[in-house]
Formats: structure tokens, C-alpha cells, sequence
């Protein structure tokens, strides 16, 4: 049908957003740009799988070309090796960013584990001993992707380019980094790089170092990675497999008399065929690349012969006889004779003891995340994913001291400890990686037997304890400026329960996904669609059974809680209400009228699908406030008449607006 007659705002193109929100508010003064392009508020050095999660999100957040740079030495993503594994809680927080989608449809899922052992039948050799679940812990995403590392990269690079004209200035490499207060106080971190052979030194406020285990940006702030002396080895090989073993699509352990082999499926590609990635042991350690180059037999003693050479020897057809070797009596062999990617590499447990460098006044300048702050073995498929956890913790804080959301200095000018938070959280986890893969390591490259002092039931166990921890979904943040923990009696505590994994409110672990039914319209929702990725906190109030009660503890909550968010920059903060079943149906009169104000479309029944009260361990006659940070994870729990408790708590994270 033909349109006579057509009208729009002259303004409906600023309405229509490429993101689920408007940039973060920035309270600070606007940043004035240089037409030199010589100073910026952040610059990212690296764009592997950590440096680009964080440029995304400081886009999104609001930090545009002019104040935001992200250098990277390769000319593109990565085409081939690397990283292949998200982890259920990864792939939670790229449904928050939107672009979850291509990677489930694109990868393998791995939904069980299988665990092969030498067989009492000499003729078997192995056998298949267990197959457990992949992921033990509750998730959104009950199972592991493998995915190439490159595509992963693609993917964000893509939604970057919807905030960014430049993307990554790629081609360019680090040459230098050092902070000079003297000359610029406000622009102290000085950056030297080299574009196609160009040099060019720039200033920036802030700098983060995304740039793998050899950092340049650590080596300039004279940081070390400490922890083991030896190092093992490991070839890692793609390809097509064509085999008949049994279990080549389940990711598997092996353990035969021959060695250790870790099977791991991978995606489709395009010629329909489906790859595999074998990890395989080279029984011998080096002393690591930043101590001296020397392999130890294994008495200990130091050969003559150098770690890279003994590395250099290793070769494509040595990683395939092993793994052969180690998975008869079935033959494994490329389908075509063709290997799509293969590398010998060493890698041991190391962990950096400082994430962060101050300037002299204790504000928080050069930042390390990634292998650049900490290193492990790939056989926990976690390298990919702490690094990307490292810059979602980093990235809502960074862009909160620079947008000037971030609490004022106190009166004798200590700065917010917001960012220094950023170390609190993470070197712990870091900390607890490196346990866990020195455990894990160790066991999975010994072998298996009474006689040997391992049995398989000790390694399946110490994959069903771990499990939390591998798949993101069991982190917990010690208590700190953005963790305030329950100080309450257990009488008087709005939560009962320790089951902390399986959902239980606790400040420092993640909000768990639970389905809900939204009042407005009926729509089946997941509570992490009403936390996308935007910076913001929210207040999540678990109304009590009273809610229809005009004078009732939740209506006053719920007021309560409306008018402490008009004390914050408008938007900082948004309301999530979830109700039990209640004893009528209703209507918005009869609930309070803030609830439709703000927060008509995140107002939901949390019982008619799961029953979040009881997930959550919250009693739906007393209900509960929650504060969920940017980042998912919640930050302080209190009794619906305890809004005090709730004020608190923001006032650590967020400035008033009568700040300043």
C-alpha cells in the first residue's frame, strides 16, 4: 500500500542505539581531544582475545577514538593454534554483550567428559573407566565451546567497529613505556611505538597491558612472573582425525602405559568435516625462558643440550606417533595426511605479584591483564578465559575513575580504592589458577595405577572439585571496596544457605541466571537479559509476599530504594524487581507506583518458572535487596528494611551527585 504521508523526529537517529544503552555519564570534565593525536585517557597495548574484551567494553561505556587506543604488533586476528575453549561463564557474558550468538552456533559443544585408563585386558590396553558431565556447576550455558581463538577475536573486532571508526591501529609495535609525573601529571604514562617503522610517542592517563607472556609493557615496569623453576613441554596438534577411537568427539583424559593424551573436539569447518586438537606430553621439564635455557633429565641434572633446541626438536610426526602410541590399541591419524595447525610450547605456573603500578600519588596508571600477569598450561581450558575475566572485572572500574563516576578523593587526597580492587580480585584468582593447573597438571601427566600412587577415581575427583572453578561459574571475590559481606546474625540474615554454587546469594560471587515471567507483556525471561553489559549497577529487590500492601516492608523498600537512585548520575543505576506467588492477581495500582516507573519491563514473577526465592535462598515471606555490580557479581545483600545497608555500599563505588 502506497504511504501519502510520512513523518519522523528529526532526532529518531540518535534514538536508535547500536547497543542496549546510551554511554555511562561522565560527571569528569569532556576530554579535548589533540589534534596531533599525542594524548588519549587509555591505551591498550595488545588485542588478543583480553585486550579486545577490554576495548570493547571502554567503547560501549562511552570512550571514543580521540580518548581510547588499542595497538596491537600483528597485522590481523589470528588465523590458526591458540586458544580454542569458552567457558560456560564466558559465554554468560558474551549473551550480556549480544554476541554470544555465532559462537553457539558456530562451535562444538562439549557436554561430557571421558576418562580412559590402562585395562587389566592386555589385549584392550585402555579402557573407558567414567563419563561424567562437562560442567558440574548451575549455568545458563551447561556445556564448554571450542572455538578457534581467531574467530573468537573476529567476533568482538566486528562489534567493535560498530563504536569505532579505527578499531585497532595495527602494525605497531610497543618500544617503551615509563611514567614522567614532571612533565604531564594528568597525561603521566609516556608511550613509545613503532608503526611500519615509524616511531611515535604519545601520553595517556592510563595504559593497559594486554600483551601476552612476554609483555613488553611488564618488562618496562620492571614486574616478574614468580613461581615454578621447571617447565613441562607439550606438542598441541589440530586436524581432521580419522580414527576409530571411540570417544573422539567427547573431550577425553587418556592415560595409557604409553603416555598421557588429552582429546579435545573442535568445530566444523568448511569442508563439513569436523576438526580435533590432541594435547600431548613430551616426558621431559626446562628451566623457564626468563631463567637459563637449560634442560634437567630427570635426576635434575642439568643437560648441556639448550630448551630451544630440545623445543626445536620436536616435530609434527613425533607429536603424532606419541598420541598414537598412547591411544592404542585404536589408530589415530590426520584424514588426508593433512594437519591443520601443530606447535611445541612451554609453559609452567607463574603469576605476577603486582597487576597494577601507581603513580606517586597512588592512582592506579599501568594496568596487566592476560598471560601478561599470569601463566599456566592450556589443559584446564582457562587461558583465553581469565584473561577476558581479567579485563571485565578492569574495565567498568577504569571507566568509572575516568569518567569521574568513580567516588572523590578523600579529604587529605587518598584516591578511591576502585581500582585497586582490580588487583584484590584478581591476583587472587590468578592465584588460584595457578594452584589448581599445578594439581591438575601433575596429575593428568602422571599415570594411572596403584603401583604409581594415582588412582582414577582421585583424578575424577579432582575434575568434579575443580569443575566450579574451570568453568568460571565458582569464582569468589575476597571482601573489598566492591564486596561488602553479610555482617548480620544468621537469624536476622535475608539469606539461609551455603550453596554458594548453586545459587545461594553471597557478595563476591556471581548473580545465577534464573528464568523469570515478565508482568508487562508475559515474556519468559532470564534474569542476566536485565544485567546486558552496559556498566551499570542494579538494585535487585526480592519483594516479599506483603508486596500488595501499600504500608507493607516492601513498598516502603521499594521507595526507598527509588529515591536513593536519584542521589547517583541519572542512569548509573537501574531496579530489578522480582515477586513470590501472592496470594491475587494484580494490577500496577496495586503494586507501587515506582515499580512501573522504573522498572516496567525488568518487574517479574519469580516463581511461575524457577523459583528463584528458593534458588537464591531467600524466604518469599521476608524477601531481600541485592546490589549487582556491572560485572554481574554481587556486591553487598540486606534485609528489605536495611536500605541503609544498600546506600552504603553505592557510596563506596559511585559519587553522589553533589559531589565535587
Amino acid at each position: 500500500m502506497p504511504v501519502f504521508t510520512e513523518h519522523s523526529s528529526s532526532s529518531r537517529n540518535l534514538r536508535v542505539l547500536p547497543s542496549f544503552a546510551a554511554p555511562l555519564p561522565r560527571p569528569a570534565p569532556p576530554f579535548e581531544p589533540q589534534s596531533n593525536g599525542e594524548k588519549y585517557e587509555v591505551v591498550i597495548v595488545g588485542a588478543g582475545p583480553a585486550g579486545l574484551m577490554l576495548n570493547l567494553l571502554l567503547s560501549r561505556y562511552g570512550l571514543s577514538d580521540t580518548s581510547l587506543l588499542c595497538i596491537d604488533s600483528k597485522p590481523s586476528t589470528l588465523k590458526t593454534g591458540q586458544a580454542d575453549g569458552v567457558q560456560p561463564r564466558t559465554l554468560e557474558v558474551f549473551k550480556t554483550l549480544g554476541i554470544s550468538d555465532e559462537i553457539e552456533n558456530e562451535a562444538c559443544h562439549m557436554w561430557q567428559f571421558a576418562f580412559w585408563n590402562p585395562s587389566n585386558d592386555k589385549d584392550k590396553i585402555i579402557e573407558r573407566t567414567a563419563v561424567v558431565p562437562e560442567v558440574l556447576a548451575p549455568s545458563r550455558f551447561s556445556y564448554e565451546a571450542t572455538i578457534h581463538q581467531g574467530r573468537i577475536e573476529r567476533i568482538m573486532e566486528t562489534d567493535l567497529l560498530r563504536y569505532s571508526k579505527r578499531g585497532v591501529l595495527r602494525n605497531t609495535r610497543l618500544v617503551d613505556v615509563r611514567i614522567d609525573e614532571e612533565s604531564d601529571a594528568e597525561f603521566p604514562v609516556v608511550v613509545t611505538m613503532d608503526t611500519n617503522g615509524e616511531e611515535k610517542v604519545v601520553r595517556t592517563k592510563h595504559l593497559v597491558g594486554a600483551d601476552g607472556a612476554h609483555s613488553i609493557v611488564r618488562q618496562c615496569m620492571g614486574l616478574r612472573l614468580e613461581g615454578e623453576s621447571l617447565d613441562h613441554i607439550w606438542g598441541v596438534i589440530d586436524l581432521v582425525a580419522d580414527t576409530d577411537f571411540p570417544d573422539i568427539r567427547r573431550r577425553c583424559a587418556i592415560h595409557s602405559p604409553a603416555g598421557s593424551v588429552m582429546v579435545i573436539p573442535r568445530e566444523r569447518i568448511s569442508t563439513g568435516e569436523y576438526l580435533t586438537r590432541l594435547y600431548v606430553h613430551v616426558p621431559e621439564t626446562v628451566v623457564p625462558d626468563n631463567d637459563q635455557d637449560q634442560v634437567l633429565d630427570a635426576n635434575g641434572a642439568v643437560k648441556a643440550e639448550d630448551a630451544r633446541q630440545r623445543r626445536s626438536k620436536i616435530t609434527q610426526d613425533g607429536i603424532l606417533q606419541q598420541a598414537a602410541d598412547a591411544m592404542k590399541p585404536y589408530y589415530i591419524r590426520p584424514k588426508d595426511g593433512v594437519v591443520d595447525w601443530w606447535a611445541a610450547y612451554q609453559i609452567g605456573q607463574r603469576v605476577s605479584p603486582q597487576f597494577i603500578v601507581n603513580d606517586s600519588q597512588g592512582v592506579g596508571r599501568v594496568f596487566i591483564v592476560g598471560d601478561a600477569c599470569h601463566t599456566h598450561s592450556p589443559k584446564a581450558g582457562q587461558g583465553m578465559n581469565v584473561s577476558m575475566m581479567d579485563s571485565y572485572n578492569l574495565a567498568w572500574k577504569l571507566i568509572y575513575h575516568v569518567n569521574g563516576l568513580a567516588p572523590e578523593p578523600t579529604a587529605t587526597g587518598t584516591p578511591t580504592p576502585l581500582l585497586d580492587s582490580y588487583q584484590t580480585e584478581r591476583h587472587q584468582i590468578a592465584q588460584q589458577l595457578i594452584d589448581f593447573d599445578r594439581k591438575f597438571s601433575t596429575m593428568f601427566s602422571g599415570k594411572m595405577g596403584a603401583t604409581e600412587g594415582l588412582t582414577q577415581e582421585e583424578f575424577q575427583q579432582a575434575f568434579k572439585l575443580g569443575n566450579g572453578f574451570t568453568s568460571g561459574c565458582g569464582v569468589e571475590y575476597p571482601e573489598s571496596t566492591v564486596v561488602l559481606r553479610d555482617d548480620l546474625e544468621d537469624s536476622t540474615s535475608p539469606v539461609k544457605g551455603t550453596d554458594y554454587l548453586s545459587g545461594i546469594l553471597r557478595p563476591g560471587r556471581r548473580l545465577l541466571d534464573v528464568r523469570l515471567l515478565r508482568h508487562a507483556d508475559g515474556s519468559p525471561r532470564h534474569i542476566h537479559d536485565d544485567i546486558p553489559s552496559t556498566g551499570r549497577f542494579r538494585v535487585l529487590c526480592l519483594a516479599s509476599t506483603d508486596l500488595l500492601d501499600r504500608q507493607s516492608v516492601s513498598a516502603r523498600a521499594l521507595d526507598a530504594v527509588s529515591g536513593l537512585m536519584t542521589t547517583f548520575p541519572v542512569s548509573i543505576i537501574e531496579l530489578i524487581v522480582l515477586h513470590p506467588k501472592l496470594h491475587r492477581p494484580f494490577e500496577w495500582d496495586d503494586v507501587p507506583t515506582c515499580v512501573k516507573q522504573r522498572a516496567e519491563m525488568r518487574f517479574h514473577d519469580g516463581s511461575a518458572l524457577d523459583d528463584a526465592y528458593a534458588i537464591y535462598g531467600v524466604d518469599p515471606a521476608k524477601g531481600a535487596l541485592a546490589v549487582i555490580r556491572p560485572d554481574g557479581y554481587v556486591g553487598v545483600v540486606a534485609r528489605l528494611d536495611h536500605v541503609s545497608r544498600v546506600e552504603e555500599y553505592l557510596k563506596r563505588c559511585i559519587r553522589t551527585v553533589n559531589e565535587g
